[in-house]
């Protein structure tokens, strides 16, 4: 599998006014889990996107990718796949994992809006993504003929076992909805292909990340032992949650070797004694956060590898303090 482009992405914002214009933003939108994650899939993998509604996933590279507010109304579209060229279409896409019975009057009043304000000539082509049939209960009677052409995909989740592709972006869809007695099999397969298929290092790096995000939204409690039989320590060390438990402890060991440095050194007057209470402080930083290094299954050598302590001293702060 070669290497898929990884396209820049916008907030598109829609302003009422007499001669209204689109303007392009780089803000990043505020999305829910599951939308956060259908977006992440699609700035990364945009392939996979074209690979759900059976088109060829080589369109990616001619399209960008962005999300879309219609400010004035409080409309968001999650995600529109803009072309370089005014013969292909505009694909809007919508993420929808709860009962709406308004999912397509809120739809398609977002997409006329859009077309609306919009200079661009292209036509267009609608896509809902669902886990699966059951969440579909948009009211359809006023927009039968619209959901009954070639304008409207509707794709569910869970009917994706059919599809005989399987490329790592369909795959990580797919883990979306796995049953959580298999996700983490799942996920282990996906990280593997991604080593394997995968090249380019930034891209493989979010795809991890991808997996991460997805493992810990189904399975808040994944075991250490699952965690470590998917990511190695130079992969574990990439992960947001490993960041940002190893972040935490050195800001709290800088905090407190800064305040015990500080308030030492002026009862005693001496330099020494800030140096003194920076170091402590950092090392009791790592210390603690030793336990919730081995939660996430890294071993004593890999933690004394990773925070540049005695092993020894990994062991001793690693014993349940009685």
């Amino acid at each position: 599998m070669g290497v898929l482009p990884v396209l820049d992405f916008t907030r598109l914002i829609i302003k009422r006014s007499p001669n209204c214009k689109i303007r392009l933003s780089t803000e990043k939108p505020a999305f829910l889990k599951t939308d956060s994650i259908f977006y992440r899939i699609f700035q990364s993998l945009p392939s996979t996107f074209f690979e759900l509604i059976n088109q060829p996933p080589q369109l990616a590279s001619v399209y960008q990718f962005s999300s879309v507010e219609v400010k004035q109304l409080a409309f968001r579209i999650d995600g529109v796949f803009l072309p370089n060229t005014p013969e292909l279409p505009i694909y809007f896409a919508e993420v929808q994992f709860q009962p709406d019975k308004k999912i397509y009057s809120r739809l398609f009043t977002e997409i006329f809006n859009y077309l609306d304000k919009t200079e661009l000539t292209n036509t267009w082509r609608s896509v809902v993504i669902f886990p699966s049939s059951s969440i579909d209960t948009g009211d359809t009677e006023r927009y039968a003929e619209l959901l009954n052409s070639q304008r409207v995909t509707r794709v569910y989740l869970d009917e994706l076992t059919s599809m005989e592709a399987s490329s790592i972006g369909i795959e990580t869809v797919r883990l979306i909805v796995e049953p959580e007695s298999t996700a983490t099999a799942k996920a282990i397969e996906i990280v593997n292909s991604a080593r394997q298929e995968i090249m380019d290092a930034a891209q493989q790096r979010e795809i991890i990340q991808l997996i991460e995000t997805i493992l810990i939204y189904k399975l808040p409690r994944l075991s250490r032992e699952e965690m470590a039989k998917m990511f190695g320590l130079s992969e574990l060390k990439q992960t947001r949650f490993y960041q940002e438990v190893f972040t935490e402890g050195k800001q709290q060991g800088r905090e407190e070797g800064k305040l015990e440095g500080k308030l030492e050194g002026k009862l005693e007057g001496k330099l020494e004694g800030k140096l003194e209470g920076k170091l402590e402080g950092k090392l009791e930083g790592k210390l603690e956060t030793i336990p919730r290094l081995l939660a996430l299954g890294l071993s004593i050598e890999q933690i004394a590898q990773a925070l540049g302590l005695d092993e020894q001293v990994v062991r001793q702060a690693a014993q349940p303090k009685s």
